[in-house]
């Protein structure tokens, strides 16, 4: 799964010695008209104010990015990267589960068993579940026996007429009580047709105006379906879709995604959402998506701009700088990083980066995770930076310091943002692979661990406090969507399917290994980390005080930037949603 690119692979090297580059076929430098809108730097940065310039440095890159990934041809045919590996983990882990299982002893053996009497005094085992009968009664019954022993043709014969009998009366009764329930139906349906048709047409309208309480329908539900009470979750449903739409405010679409998510809870299609998720959303719209994104909401690429400014300090005087990339993806976090260190004063340093994804489907698991490198080498040759590139396509607990290549003298920097909540954790395994992933970023002994997950209280074992604090959540989400996005925009639609539905599906619907989403809180986070041994390393109070700039220019008021000690905070409302922290060894080695 894992290889090591410092030769030519397809036509480029990962040096910055000579060599052709692959570049997109569909370029600017050829003249293709692009059919996608790109984004114009020269409008965005005429006479910015200081604070302003540095809110573009800082997501520009990105954009110039996105856009170069734009031109690629069989862009379209792609799907999501993170979904389709996750869903690839899902299902191996249900396979596995089933290998596990433990089948039932062979025929041959359990007979063999009943002839030596092994399986012991089968009298006493039914003895457990048979009524207690007094001396008393048995020495009545026994008598009683002996007597129709006596005339057991003649007893037999009495009996059959009054079992007959009684037959006879059950069934006239049973016919006495469906003809008056007949009548009393008929009778109230007469009553309630008699007192006019208008009133329901005018009741449906009232139903229809009246506002409802959506967080409270859907906590209903979700009592009926934790008591597999299906009638009345079935009620409850019907309500909630009744005032609940895809398209509509916060509080409908809200309603309307958790009841998709319940009802695939009762109908057992737990991973049919997620997948057919999966094969809806194209590559070209999540990376349209996600420029929309970036421009409205800081929350992404505030953890990039914390996680890459802090690293360009760690790395000012580095001459060479390995960065080990847990959850690479598309690498959208290093094109900010890799501008900013071709400005450095004594000239960028060599740039070292292993990408490590989860495996694909197919006959090529590392194929999406080599075609970041290729993205990553092109944009360092716009920036005269050296680059080398390798790529591990493996689950992380399966990860070894063996597949890592690391060179003494260099500066070494492991990154995981927004990612470990997707690993399992100690409820799935018994060698918790969450904690097996934290203990190999301590063994590769880094000068720095940069880490950001989202703040979640939702990974109870237990279905109803799991269900009410992503309810809890996803409202805030929901809510600053609908501020800062406009509610017929498409971008809006793919950010909340990608960024609240996938995940909620997961809470919501999975349970065991099919449920992948396990966030949680970041003193739940910190508590790990400094198990796995590592000590907390304090944030520069100037990077969080850019931060704080740059949201209070660009972005709405009500997202929140704060910071305790080593910790930084994104919340919406007073909500920290998300936590970015940095961390460095316990003891260097």
């Amino acid at each position: 799964m894992d290889a090591i690119l410092p030769v030519p692979v397809d036509g480029f090297r990962f040096d910055n010695g000579s060599g052709s580059c692959c570049k997109p076929r569909n370029n600017l430098e050829s003249g293709t008209t692009n059919r996608f809108t790109c984004f114009n730097e020269s409008e965005s940065q005429s006479n910015p104010s200081p604070t302003e310039s540095k809110v573009c440095s800082d997501y520009l890159p990105v954009f110039k990015y996105i856009n170069d990934m734009l031109m690629e041809e069989d862009l379209e045919g792609q799907s999501c990267m993170l979904e389709d590996s996750l869903a690839l983990q899902a299902a191996e882990r249900s396979f596995y589960e089933v290998l596990q299982d433990q089948t039932p002893p062979p025929s041959d053996q359990i007979s063999g068993d009943l002839e030596d009497g092994s399986l012991g005094n089968f009298s006493s085992i039914t003895s457990l579940h048979q009524p207690e009968v007094s001396e008393e009664s048995t020495r009545r019954y026994r008598h009683r026996d002996d007597d129709e022993d006596d005339d057991f043709e003649g007893g037999r014969k009495s009996k059959l007429p009054a079992i007959s009998t009684v037959d006879e009366l059950a069934e006239k009764f049973e016919e006495v009580l469906l003809v008056c329930q007949k009548n009393d139906q008929g009778e109230a349906t007469e009553k309630k047709t008699r007192q006019g048709k208008g009133s329901s047409n005018r009741s449906k309208q009232q139903k229809s105006d009246q506002p409802v309480d959506m967080r409270n329908l859907l906590m209903q539900c979700a009592q009926a379906v934790a008591s597999f009470d299906q009638r009345r979750a079935a009620e409850k449903l019907k309500e909630i879709r009744e005032h609940s739409s895809s398209h509509g405010d916060a509080t409908q679409r809200l309603g309307y995604h958790f009841a998709e998510a319940l009802e695939a809870r009762i109908t057992g299609t737990m991973t049919t959402p997620i997948s057919a998720t999966s094969s809806r959303t194209s590559m070209v719209d999540i990376l349209k998506a996600y420029k929309g994104f970036v421009q409205a909401c800081p929350t992404l690429i505030m953890c990039y701009f914390t996680a890459n400014r802090t690293i360009v300090e760690l790395a000012s005087k580095a001459t060479t700088l390995h960065i080990i990339d847990f959850g690479i993806l598309y690498g959208f976090q290093w094109p900010c990083l890799i501008q900013a260190l071709s400005k450095r004063d004594i000239g960028p340093p060599l740039l070292r980066v292993t990408g490590i994804e989860l495996p694909q489907s197919g006959f090529r698991p590392s194929e999406r995770v080599e075609e970041t490198g290729r993205r990553l080498k092109r944009f360092c040759d716009k920036f005269k930076v050296p680059f080398e590139y390798s790529f591990i396509a493996k689950n992380w607990e399966n990860i070894t310091l063996d597949d890592l290549v690391i060179n003494s003298g260099e500066t070494t920097v492991v990154n995981c943002i927004l990612r470990l909540q997707y690993t399992p954790d100690e409820t799935v395994s018994l060698n918790s692979p969450r904690d097996t992933a934290l203990k190999l970023f301590r063994d590769i002994n880094p000068d720095l661990f940069v880490f950001a997950e989202i703040n979640g209280t939702y990974n109870s074992p237990f279905f109803l406090t799991r269900f009410r604090e992503a309810l809890f959540h996803c409202s805030s989400l929901f809510d600053m969507y609908e501020t800062t996005l406009s509610e017929d925009d498409n971008c809006r639609t793919l950010v909340e399917r990608e960024l609240i539905i996938r995940d909620a599906m997961s809470v919501i619907a999975c349970e065991g290994s099919e449920r992948f989403a396990r966030p949680e809180t970041y003193k739940q986070w910190q508590v790990r980390i400094l198990r796995a041994g590592f000590r907390p390393a304090k944030l520069n109070k100037q990077i969080v005080k850019d931060g704080k700039e740059i949201v209070k220019q660009r972005y709405h008021k009500d997202f929140v930037i704060d910071n305790d000690n080593h910790w930084m905070f994104q919340g919406w409302k007073g909500r920290v949603l998300y936590a970015v922290s940095c961390w460095k060894p316990a003891k260097k080695e």
